[in-house]
């Protein structure tokens, strides 16, 4: 996730909408799922095992969402294996600090109820350097070294359980000319942090886009994270199998490529145990066609969730429509909107995962037999979501082995 991917409006700057251009369709389950009620069918091989019956929980918590996160936080974490704050910044070498417009007092209260609990407090660092810049970081040894250091002292001075890493400037800011040089260092830069955390009893987990097989190909997705490689050093790999439409209107997280991402996983690490599917419960209002002349107060992009989208579509008298071939639903609406002499009409498109189709997700990674799953994030759910997720959500209290 870059620093502000999740809060998917206009001041995201992200070229994540990039992975359709690397999507490759999958072939194998098929997935039926009906408008209304979570009908599901799934159909396998006869040689894949049956869905693992529950799978494990884990959920970022964006600060930004913490007005809605927070009144609900303790009856959601007995339910929670890892949870990851979701606002603290790699800014340098050996500086990470807490992201400029996280609440303090919120945050505070938020780590101490996860304190309190028996889920597990892994923060996630984000690389907020310029492009190039953690790259070049990672390629010396010492300053590499440098940054290790600051990393296990961070987990240290916070007594927390582990680290989990989202560092997306290799990705979307560096340029794929640069990922051949990048990857080698990437995997040091991991093999040294999970023996530092791993000798303290930490757990180390990365979040990275998808790969959709083990080659280095154009149609190979983000193989400058090299899957393969790292596998054997974390505790989780997080899938981001989210953020397939960005630029321009489309689905959030289609079936097909979601299935992709963890195919292409495990077709490169060998190791469905090691991954975790990031769950998306968010949408995004885009801009498709205007009339007149908006006033510069426009809105382009916004957000939706799966929180938020009903007073939306209630507001608006849309009528959304469920399609099945991304397991999403898509409603259109027009905003009329005039200042001074200005005045225009905005046609906009919305798509969004609801809570069925968090469940939909979430069925593939027990059909893959995952390590577990993974939501973007509290504060976007509603009740509803818990209500179709709850049935197979796993035990989250069994005790985490950290690889030799």
């Amino acid at each position: 996730m870059s620093p502000d991917r999740s809060q998917v409006d206009d001041e995201d700057a992200s070229a994540i909408g990039g992975w359709r251009r690397w999507l490759r369709i999958g072939v194998g389950l098929v997935l039926v799922a009906t408008v209304l009620g979570v009908g599901l069918v799934l159909t396998r091989s006869d040689d894949r095992p049956p869905p693992r019956p529950d799978i494990p929980l884990d959920a970022w918590a964006p600060y930004w969402a913490l007005d809605s996160s927070l009144p609900e936080i303790r009856s959601r974490l007995p339910l929670l294996r890892d949870v990851s704050p979701f606002w603290f910044d790699a800014v340098g070498e050996t500086e990470i600090v807490v992201a400029m417009h996280a609440p303090e007092g919120p945050t505070e209260e938020f780590i101490e109820a996860v304190r309190a609990s028996e889920a597990k407090l892994v923060p996630s660092i984000v690389d907020a350097t310029a492009s190039g810049e953690m790259a070049a970081i990672l390629a010396d040894p010492d300053r590499r070294a440098n940054h290790v250091r600051t990393l296990l002292a961070f987990a240290d001075d916070g007594g927390y359980d582990g680290l989990d890493i989202d560092y997306e400037q290799f990705a979307f800011a560096d340029g794929r000319s640069t990922w051949a040089a990048t990857r080698p260092n990437w995997v040091a830069f991991i093999e040294e942090l999970a023996a530092g955390l791993h000798s303290a009893g930490r757990t180390l987990t990365v979040s990275i886009p998808p790969v959709y097989d083990a080659e280095r190909t154009g149609a190979s997705g983000f193989w400058v994270y090299d899957y393969g490689a790292i596998a054997p050093n974390v505790d989780r790999i997080r899938i981001m199998a989210y953020d397939f439409s960005v630029g321009s209107a489309g689905p959030i997280a289609p079936l097909d490529f979601v299935e992709s991402a963890i195919e292409g996983a495990i077709a490169a690490t060998g190791a469905p145990e090691k991954l975790v599917l990031g769950l998306p419960s968010y949408g995004r209002n885009w801009v498709t066609r205007v009339s007149g002349e908006c006033p510069e107060s426009a809105p382009g992009r916004t957000a939706v969730t799966t929180r938020s989208v009903d007073e939306l579509i209630a507001t608006r008298a849309a009528v959304p429509v469920f399609v099945e071939e991304t397991g999403e639903w898509t409603f259109d609406y027009e905003l009329e909107l005039s200042e001074g002499d200005l005045a225009c009409v905005q046609t906009r498109r919305v798509h969004y995962v609801d809570a069925d189709g968090v469940r939909l997700r979430m069925d593939l990674a027990r059909e893959y037999h995952l390590d577990g799953v993974s939501l973007w994030a509290l504060g976007f759910d509603d009740p509803t979501v818990w209500s179709a997720i709850l049935p197979t959500i796993a035990d989250p209290t069994p005790t985490t082995t950290i690889p030799d």
